[in-house]
């Protein structure tokens, strides 16, 4: 791609970028007066100052929920949906570089946020501001809104949504390109059920990660269990005195592509303890990310096919406790599958808890929105690509005619929520150019 951005305004960015990185924006409830912690309150106020810095007017919400930037004028407002916190870094020790010093090594700049959602957030800021340095008049309103509890409950956009109007249109720089028109439903339950006496497992991952790490340390067992780890063929690390299966941490929106730990632990223990919770696992999800024991066939054209993961299991003497994260095609209905759900659930003397519930994204790939940024991302990449469905939220869903844009490119590899997350420093100027033409098609006319 033939770069119609200047060079001062692509090392401005990186620099921002570099700057934003550093906040470990990850989310921290206590001892703070902020609803996510202090480092999320910082990286808000650090994102609001480098937007007044490229000439833009800001507001913060007083309570900390979310904050937004605005330029331009006019009756009708596009938003730029970005969010600043983080997922953590898990095992530091395990990065190429350390995680919040953002280190450019190979044409790639590695730091926890690079590609979800900070460099994508820089590179749509940084687009605006190489329009206003070319002269551009938005004769439309841009509000960048930020929010800071994406990685969590997404408090920060029910907060927005109570307070401030909605936007016209707009879209979410926190997917892939060339756009997503279609987005799952997402439903993260808990499932609660009696403790043991006879065993405990402590898993507790985040909800939206395939885990690819599950401990077990009964001692007298452990030598038990590893021989029918082997048996089954299933991964672990070599410990004298615990069992540490290993698996393939991907996304939750993509379970079917990874290993999922927990669920292999939970195949094992059931073979010595009558549980519960082991036995609700192992019957329904090993070897299927679909659950199709419980739900059937539920899948539709436009988002494909259910996905489930198992993201946690607690067991202590007292009590145990089941976390999974459910991608519900567009065409599902939520009730339907709840009230298959809770059966199951009832028949294992386990109790359901929803968590979590985002109603699915569905734009019509006709809509104006669309075609205008599909115009624009083909005519600058030669790329004609179709739009694609995700079993991933964006914020665009949090409000009518918004899609996901961008930034990932097809040739880059999906590194956000892992270890080394990266994003390739040409990805991120492409992105850039790409944010630059589609803002000015937007909100120029």
């Amino acid at each position: 791609m033939a770069y119609t951005l200047t060079k001062n305004v692509q090392e401005q960015a990186l620099t921002s970028l570099k700057e934003w990185i550093s906040i470990p924006s990850v989310l921290n409830e206590t001892s703070s007066k902020w609803p996510f912690g202090d480092e999320i309150q910082r990286m808000l106020e650090l994102t609001l100052r480098t937007c007044e810095e490229l000439g833009m007017t800001t507001y913060m919400d007083p309570e900390g929920y979310y904050g937004y930037a605005e330029i331009g004028e006019g009756t009708e407002t596009m938003a730029i949906l970005c969010h600043i916190d983080v997922v953590p870094a898990e095992d530091e020790a395990a990065w190429k570089f350390g995680p919040f010093t953002a280190t450019i090594d190979e044409g790639k700049i590695y730091g926890r946020g690079t590609q979800d959602d900070k460099g994508p957030t820089i590179a749509s800021l940084y687009a605006v501001k190489a329009l206003v340095d070319a002269g551009e008049v938005f004769n439309k309103k841009i509000r960048f809104i930020f929010g800071t509890d994406e990685e969590n409950l997404w408090r920060c956009m029910d907060k927005y949504n109570e307070k401030e109007p909605e936007a016209t249109y707009g879209f979410a720089p926190d997917s892939d390109f060339p756009l997503t028109y279609a987005e799952k439903g997402l439903l993260q339950v808990k499932l609660h059920g009696p403790g043991s006496k006879d065993f405990q497992t402590h898993n507790d991952g985040a909800f939206n990660v395939v885990p690819d790490k599950a401990v077990y340390n009964e001692k007298e067992k452990v030598a038990e269990m590893k021989a029918l780890a082997d048996a089954r063929g299933y991964s672990y690390l070599d410990q004298a005195d615990e069992l540490v299966l290993t698996g393939v941490s991907v996304h939750a929106k993509d379970a079917q592509d990874g290993v999922n730990a927990v669920v292999n632990l939970a195949d094992l223990l059931k073979e010595h303890y009558e549980h519960e919770a082991l036995a609700f696992i192992a019957d329904n999800f090993v070897n299927d990310p679909h659950a199709k024991q419980i739900f059937g066939e539920v899948a539709d054209a436009d988002s494909g096919a259910l996905t489930a993961n198992i993201a946690k299991l607690l067991v202590t003497p007292d009590e145990s406790v089941v976390a999974i994260d459910l991608r519900l095609p567009v065409t599902a209905d939520k009730e339907v599958l709840v009230a298959d759900l809770k059966a199951a659930a009832t028949t294992y003397g386990l109790e359901y808890e929803e968590y979590d519930y985002l109603r699915s994204l569905y734009v019509p790939l006709d809509h104006s929105l669309i075609q205008t940024l599909l115009e624009v991302y083909r005519g600058l990449t030669g790329d004609n690509s179709e739009p694609i469905s995700s079993g991933g939220a964006t914020y665009a869903r949090t409000m009518n005619n918004c899609v996901a844009f961008g930034a990932r490119t097809a040739d880059v590899p999906m590194t956000a929520h892992q270890v080394n997350e990266n994003m390739p420093v040409k990805n991120f100027y492409e992105a850039m150019e790409i944010y630059a033409h589609a803002i000015k098609a937007l909100t120029c006319d």
